[in-house]
């Protein structure tokens, strides 16, 4: 039986044809569960793993917008199923996850018979919409040295001494361009902070105030 917070807003007669209605299935790493293009089919809700999606633009560089775990929402299928449009960025597996597929009609049912439901919805899309511009006001007004330092400080915050990681990915995750990760890179290495390796980064000697030229 599927398990999501979202699902316990629901009185017992609708959580019921909720859980009845449900389409719940694993994902393998790499798997796209949607592209850029496509028309929403449902909300998917998060049971475990790791989803990100990514949006690709004009120039062919791709940036990672946010991702989903354990008990999460797709944010962007919502403003897809509310809206009628189609997906602006896709969705890929990161870690084998499993997920729950709630329909459009049932989608739809559910918005306008549970308040609860409607505003628990909304609440999880504000909250990822304050995130988001975040990301706006990080890209917008922040140096792509800065950004890169502080992504590597953060992980190195989190106890992550050896990132496995290619600078095409790293890219991905700031949006930009392979070859300028690749730079600013090499700078961090030749200050010090940086140890790398093919697909590796070593954090060796990351200063909070850190930023290459």
């Amino acid at each position: 039986m599927a398990r999501h917070s979202i699902l316990d807003t629901l009185h017992d007669s609708l959580r019921k044809d909720a859980l009845e209605g449900l389409q719940a299935m694993r994902f393998p790493p790499g798997q796209v569960l949607f592209s850029a293009g496509e028309h929403c089919r449902g909300l998917p809700l998060v049971l475990d793993g790791s989803i990100k999606v990514q949006m690709t633009g004009a120039s062919g560089h791709s940036i990672v917008l946010y991702r989903m775990g354990a008990d999460d929402i797709c944010t962007l299928s919502i403003g897809c199923l509310m809206t009628g449009r189609g997906y602006r960025a896709e969705a890929i597996v990161e870690e084998e996850a499993e997920a729950a597929i709630i329909p459009r009609g049932l989608f739809d049912r559910l918005m306008d018979q549970s308040a609860e439901f409607r505003l628990g919805i909304m609440e999880s899309y504000g909250r990822r919409l304050d995130d988001l511009m975040l990301l706006v006001e990080e890209v917008a007004f922040h140096r792509m040295d800065e950004r890169l330092a502080e992504w590597l400080q953060a992980r190195a915050a989190d106890g992550q001494s050896v990132l496995n990681i290619t600078h095409q990915e790293l890219a991905v995750e700031l949006g930009t361009a392979r070859e300028v990760v690749s730079r600013l890179l090499k700078e961090l290495e030749r200050r010090g902070q940086v140890r790398l390796a093919r697909g590796r980064v070593e954090l060796t000697g990351l200063r909070k105030t850190a930023s290459p030229a």
